[in-house]
């Protein structure tokens, strides 16, 4: 409904905005950290995860081989690598030497595993847009619409674009704006050889990774609190997750009574039947979010292949609709990637399941996390889910996040052509790792 975070608005002069108005981020960053504070907690917990060496989320702790083979991107199905290689370009040249030194990395380092959503810069890695010129900005948008599908695109800006909508109605605009994100570059831009992008920040995390015409774009962490923009400049952006939300409703609607139970693992957003830690103090249900790259997720709820047809084919459309971002030839690649594995997939939903309820729910494979959750308050004052505030989240389990499993097959046979079979990989070149 229009408006209706409206009502749930802390005064100014609260204490949760009144405490950091005016910090800027680094400072904001600093307080963040402190052991007294909210977020002190999720800092300490989450800090030491990405420091562990990269294997990929699986349902059981045992990493699944061949999920992922290499090969040059088929006909009609390349990413669009050269006008993405000229935006990189553009966006370097924008920048000073400083700049560049701060924004590169190599391909495959640990830098890709500081992502987080929050609004405190957890990790300073790459550079913070809303401290650069305004012509820096727009070339690291460039470089993002060079890469995504024009909805997927616009789907991300809009979350940048409600991140400052709602820096302005709590007069946080130092901590929350369109800009308070930080981007960074892996490998060196080509046209073949392995190289990428990430942006995160509040609401909006994305790592895009293309090597010899194919993209990865995982993992994904889009979310919005509120999920409108009702006055100013970008007034009537609104429900930007309808089809997400209107297609998981949708297919617990098309389940029969029984299974409709079995995939409901819970009844309650927060229920007394689940375990101590089920319900996270930052990412409330959600499993896949940031620093979560090594996690063991076993599958819940339902068989997709147990389904009836209409809801088989509900279960296909949610993932299209996490994949969106992907160009069209990319994403038909995911797409039939994922459906590949479809009767391997399970659905699990917690909450309501009528229209207006709020829930969660995940469709998990092989190949897919796909995660949709309505959360409490964070800078609006409501102790309880709201249809308002999402979260959702997109993992490629076993190995392909950030293109990884990708970009190791790659090092392997470039070794071998230069060295002959069985030489050793030599193209990582990790960065120092840094907190």
């Amino acid at each position: 409904m229009p408006g209706e975070y409206r009502q749930y608005l802390f005064p100014h002069d609260h204490p949760r905005l009144a405490g950091v108005r005016g910090m800027g981020p680094y400072v904001y960053r600093e307080h963040a950290r402190t052991p007294d504070t909210f977020t002190g907690g999720l800092v300490e917990g989450w800090t030491p995860l990405y420091r562990n060496e990269f294997r990929g989320v699986t349902e059981d702790g045992t990493l699944r081989e061949g999920l992922y083979p290499f090969e040059p991107a088929r006909p009609g199905e390349e990413a669009p690598v050269e006008a993405m290689v000229a935006a990189a370009h553009d966006l370097l040249a924008v920048l000073d030497d400083e700049g560049r030194q701060r924004i590169c990395f190599a391909v495959d380092a640990v830098e890709w595993q500081t992502w987080a959503n929050p609004e405190f810069m957890q990790f300073d890695t790459g550079l913070r847009l809303d401290l650069q010129p305004a012509e820096v900005r727009e070339k690291a948008l460039a470089l993002m619409r060079a890469s995504l599908s024009p909805e997927g695109y616009e789907l991300a800006h809009a979350m940048m674009l409600i991140n400052g909508f709602l820096g302005g109605i709590v007069d946080l605009e130092t901590v929350l704006n369109e800009f308070s994100y930080n981007i960074a570059l892996y490998g060196v831009p080509d046209a073949r050889a392995p190289w990428g992008w990430q942006l995160f920040g509040h609401h909006c995390a994305l790592n895009c990774l293309v090597v010899e015409g194919r993209m990865a774009v995982s993992p994904v962490f889009l979310g919005a609190e509120p999920d409108q923009i009702d006055e100013g400049p970008h007034a009537g952006l609104a429900d930007v997750f309808a089809d997400r939300i209107t297609l998981g409703t949708a297919l617990m609607a098309a389940l029969p009574e029984e299974q409709r139970q079995a995939a409901t693992v819970y009844e309650q957003m927060v229920d007394p039947a689940m375990p101590l830690g089920r319900v996270h103090p930052g990412d409330e249900r959600h499993l896949a979010g940031a620093f979560q790259d090594n996690r063991v997720i076993p599958f819940e709820g339902i068989r997709v292949a147990d389904m009836p047809p209409p809801a088989r084919k509900t279960a296909l459309a949610i993932a299209e609709t996490f994949v969106r971002l992907l160009p069209e030839g990319p994403r038909q690649a995911r797409m039939r990637e994922i459906e590949q594995h479809l009767d391997e997939a399970w659905f699990a939903w917690i909450g309501g399941s009528e229209p207006g309820d709020v829930f969660y729910y995940r469709l998990q494979s092989p190949v897919l996390i796909a995660e949709l959750d309505h959360h409490c308050g964070v800078f609006l004052d409501y102790d309880t889910p709201q249809p308002f505030h999402i979260h959702t989240v997109l993992r490629t389990p076993h190995g392909n996040d950030y293109g990884r499993a990708w970009v190791q097959q790659w090092h392997r046979a470039h070794a071998a052509a230069v060295n002959g079979p069985g030489a050793p990989d030599t193209g990582r070149t990790e960065r120092a790792r840094t907190g």
